[in-house]
């Protein structure tokens, strides 16, 4: 049964190549459309656009631990290796929204401030058909 009302945003999870990333704190979805522009001396004065190509990002951010399965070193060869990859982004509650789609890590950040937790952060420039579908 699919999610009702407002729910935590510990339960929207990121997934990269199967596994789900370690220790994030937060992930978000970007989808966008470039909307080039259609105005012509029969608009009147008025802006016309029309729709053109669709693309997405998936950022995220999470706490470093090397014993994750899914962690920023695993990101790191990825990323390194120019490797594409598959990514979910929604929640495990069957019947709700999910996003799948195939792409490239675009950046990736380790920082280590003193007496803090280490950190970790990038964003994933998706390529190709992003599917949405109800898990």
């Amino acid at each position: 049964m699919p999610t009702t009302g407002v729910f935590n945003g510990t339960n929207l999870l990121l997934s990269v190549e199967g596994t789900n990333l370690g220790h994030t704190t937060s992930c978000s979805l970007t989808l966008s459309t470039d909307l080039p522009e259609a105005t012509s001396k029969d608009s009147n004065g008025f802006q016309e656009v029309i729709a053109g190509v669709m693309s997405g990002e998936v950022s995220f951010d999470g706490l470093v631990t090397y014993d994750d399965t899914s962690n920023v070193t695993e990101l790191a060869d990825f990323l390194l290796a120019r490797t594409q990859l598959t990514v979910v982004f929604g929640t495990e509650t069957t019947g709700d929204r999910i996003f799948t789609a195939e792409g490239f890590l675009s950046s990736l950040e380790q920082s280590a401030e003193m007496e803090s937790p280490v950190s970790y952060s990038g964003s994933i420039t998706l390529t190709g058909q992003i599917a949405a579908s109800d898990g």
